[in-house]
């Protein structure tokens, strides 16, 4: 249906349409509206989803309709959730904030008019409930729990021989899934060296292997394309090239191994090839 000068569709602003639950319908048609709004933006649909998820979710603990929060939701809902078995962590606190402060904002603005609609019906509008004195800030870069480290290089060589040793016992007791042990090690061990995060590694193919032509001595392997980097702002994935770097070069030989007697024969071929190859291939 077409959009009117006001930014939603005439079917959410009908004054004459008198829902069953009135609340709830006006509720579900702020959230499509947003959701329509976030979508003429370029926002991801997952971004999207999953933003609405956290505004439903606040919307059940809070037990009112937006018309009818205040500041002091947000504040009982933040201390809920620092409250858990498990709480929640800053970075996921401050993600909560920002959700429920676009989502008033969105509900504020005079060009979607749902405060003159609230007001009309309800006798009460939306506010915006965020403000500088009951939302976290951002003032550091890392906010991780402070047991969590990074694996020294000794641990690293001793996660990637065990993921070695694993092919190797597979092929020696002649059971099956040594392809698959050997493509979690050659993984683990291209996470490290190209410091890929989860869904950009999951998402490599063979055709994002790319050579470099100024370091031409790791040949088909100088760089990786990662076609499913992360976002800024919901976005779409962002796209970059990550090079080989000379401290790591030993990756080549493990995507030469995976990318030649793997990926370019017949899964039969391939366990007869890694029958007789040694499995250090690609460790430092």
């Amino acid at each position: 249906m077409a959009q009117d000068s006001r930014g939603v569709s005439p079917l959410q602003q009908l004054r004459n349409v008198r829902a069953l639950d009135e609340g709830r319908f006006v509720f579900e048609a702020m959230l499509s509206g947003w959701g329509d709004q976030q979508s003429s933006r370029g926002l991801a649909e997952r971004t999207i989803g999953s933003r609405e998820l956290v505004v439903r979710r606040f919307e059940e603990f809070a037990g009112r309709y937006p018309w009818e929060w205040s500041p002091g939701d947000l504040e009982d809902f933040t201390t809920q959730a620092k409250s858990r078995q498990r709480p929640a962590t800053p970075s996921t606190i401050r993600g909560y904030h920002s959700i429920i402060r676009l989502f008033c904002d969105y509900l504020t603005d005079p060009r979607y008019r749902w405060t003159v609609d609230c007001e009309e019906r309800f006798g009460t509008a939306p506010q915006q409930i965020c403000h500088e004195w009951n939302t976290l800030a951002h003032l550091v870069d890392y906010e991780g729990r402070p047991q969590r480290r990074a694996l020294t290089y000794d641990e690293l060589e001793q996660l990637f021989a065990v993921a070695d040793r694993r092919v190797e016992a597979i092929l020696q007791h002649g059971r099956k899934g040594a392809l698959a042990a050997l493509r979690d090690s050659q993984i683990f061990k291209t996470i490290y060296a190209y410091g890929l995060r989860r869904a950009e590694a999951a998402g490599l193919d063979v055709a994002d292997l790319r050579p470099n032509g100024a370091a031409p001595r790791f040949g088909r392997f100088g760089a990786v394309d990662v076609r499913w980097g992360k976002g800024s702002h919901g976005s779409g994935p962002r796209r970059r090239s990550v090079l080989t770097l000379p401290e790591l070069d030993w990756i080549t030989e493990g995507l030469a191994q995976w990318v030649d007697q793997v990926t370019l024969s017949g899964s039969s071929d391939s366990v007869s090839r890694l029958r007789s190859t040694p499995f250090l291939a690609g460790s430092r």
